[in-house]
């Protein structure tokens, strides 16, 4: 094996899947071209995503939402719904930041929902961030969602938050402005491992699938104020 194919099997595995080719083949250069991240695929309908998914078994997709024969909202809920896919996650990209797709897409299984106006430095450390099994959001949609999520008739079941621990809630606080596990660390001086734990405590004690959720229940408790969007 050559240091060069060596340094590619441990790369994060990337699947494209964007119904403008242009700006599909434009995505597969900078992942390509970028240290510990390799393509290892791309569609151009929400058909194509399922199949290539289930052929080159990807460690992330990176998924668009309005293509044809199959939506990336439905080609997202398919993959997320396949157990024997339980270790691909799935990146949304997206030109819209309407609420209904952010909500669809969470519903349908995505880890993280990310504008196509991003700078591509923060598409490679959403992608980064999302195979390393962090909830990743554009703040502008997190705020947004939030916002729509709260405004929803309805108190918020229960006082799970009662259980967590003076750390728990000083993590799950972080969790809500948008840091990754490294920032939480630094943050709290504490280790990488130690944050993890935590993170996987709070994601137990309070229902929650993912670090989305999380954000909500933070959101919810009053944890963080949501910040007004310009």
């Amino acid at each position: 094996m050559t240091a060069e194919s060596a340094g590619r099997s441990t790369s994060i595995r990337v699947l494209v899947a964007d119904d403008q080719p242009l700006l599909r083949h434009s995505l597969a250069v900078l992942i390509d071209g970028t240290p510990g991240l390799t393509v290892v695929g791309q569609a151009a309908t929400g058909q194509e995503a399922v199949s290539l998914t289930r052929e080159r078994r990807p460690d992330v997709v990176l998924m668009d939402i309005r293509m044809p024969d199959g939506d990336g909202i439905e080609a997202t809920g398919r993959i997320a719904a396949a157990t024997d896919l339980s270790g691909t996650r799935i990146l949304v990209l997206s030109m819209f930041a309407l609420d209904e797709y952010v909500a669809a897409a969470l519903r349908a299984g995505a880890h993280g929902f990310l504008l196509k106006d991003a700078h591509p430095d923060q598409l490679v450390d959403a992608i980064r961030r999302t195979h390393a099994g962090e909830s990743l959001f554009a703040p502008s949609i997190l705020t947004r969602f939030v916002a729509h999520y709260l405004d929803r008739p309805g108190p918020p079941e229960g006082r799970k938050i009662d259980r967590l621990t003076g750390r728990e809630t000083e993590v799950l606080s972080l969790v809500a402005r948008g840091l990754s596990n490294d920032e939480i660390a630094r943050t709290l001086t504490i280790s990488v491992k130690t944050v993890k734990t935590h993170v996987g405590n709070l994601l137990a004690k309070l229902d929650a699938r993912d670090r989305a959720q999380l954000v909500i229940a933070a959101y919810e408790n009053d944890l963080v104020a949501p910040r007004s969007s310009a």
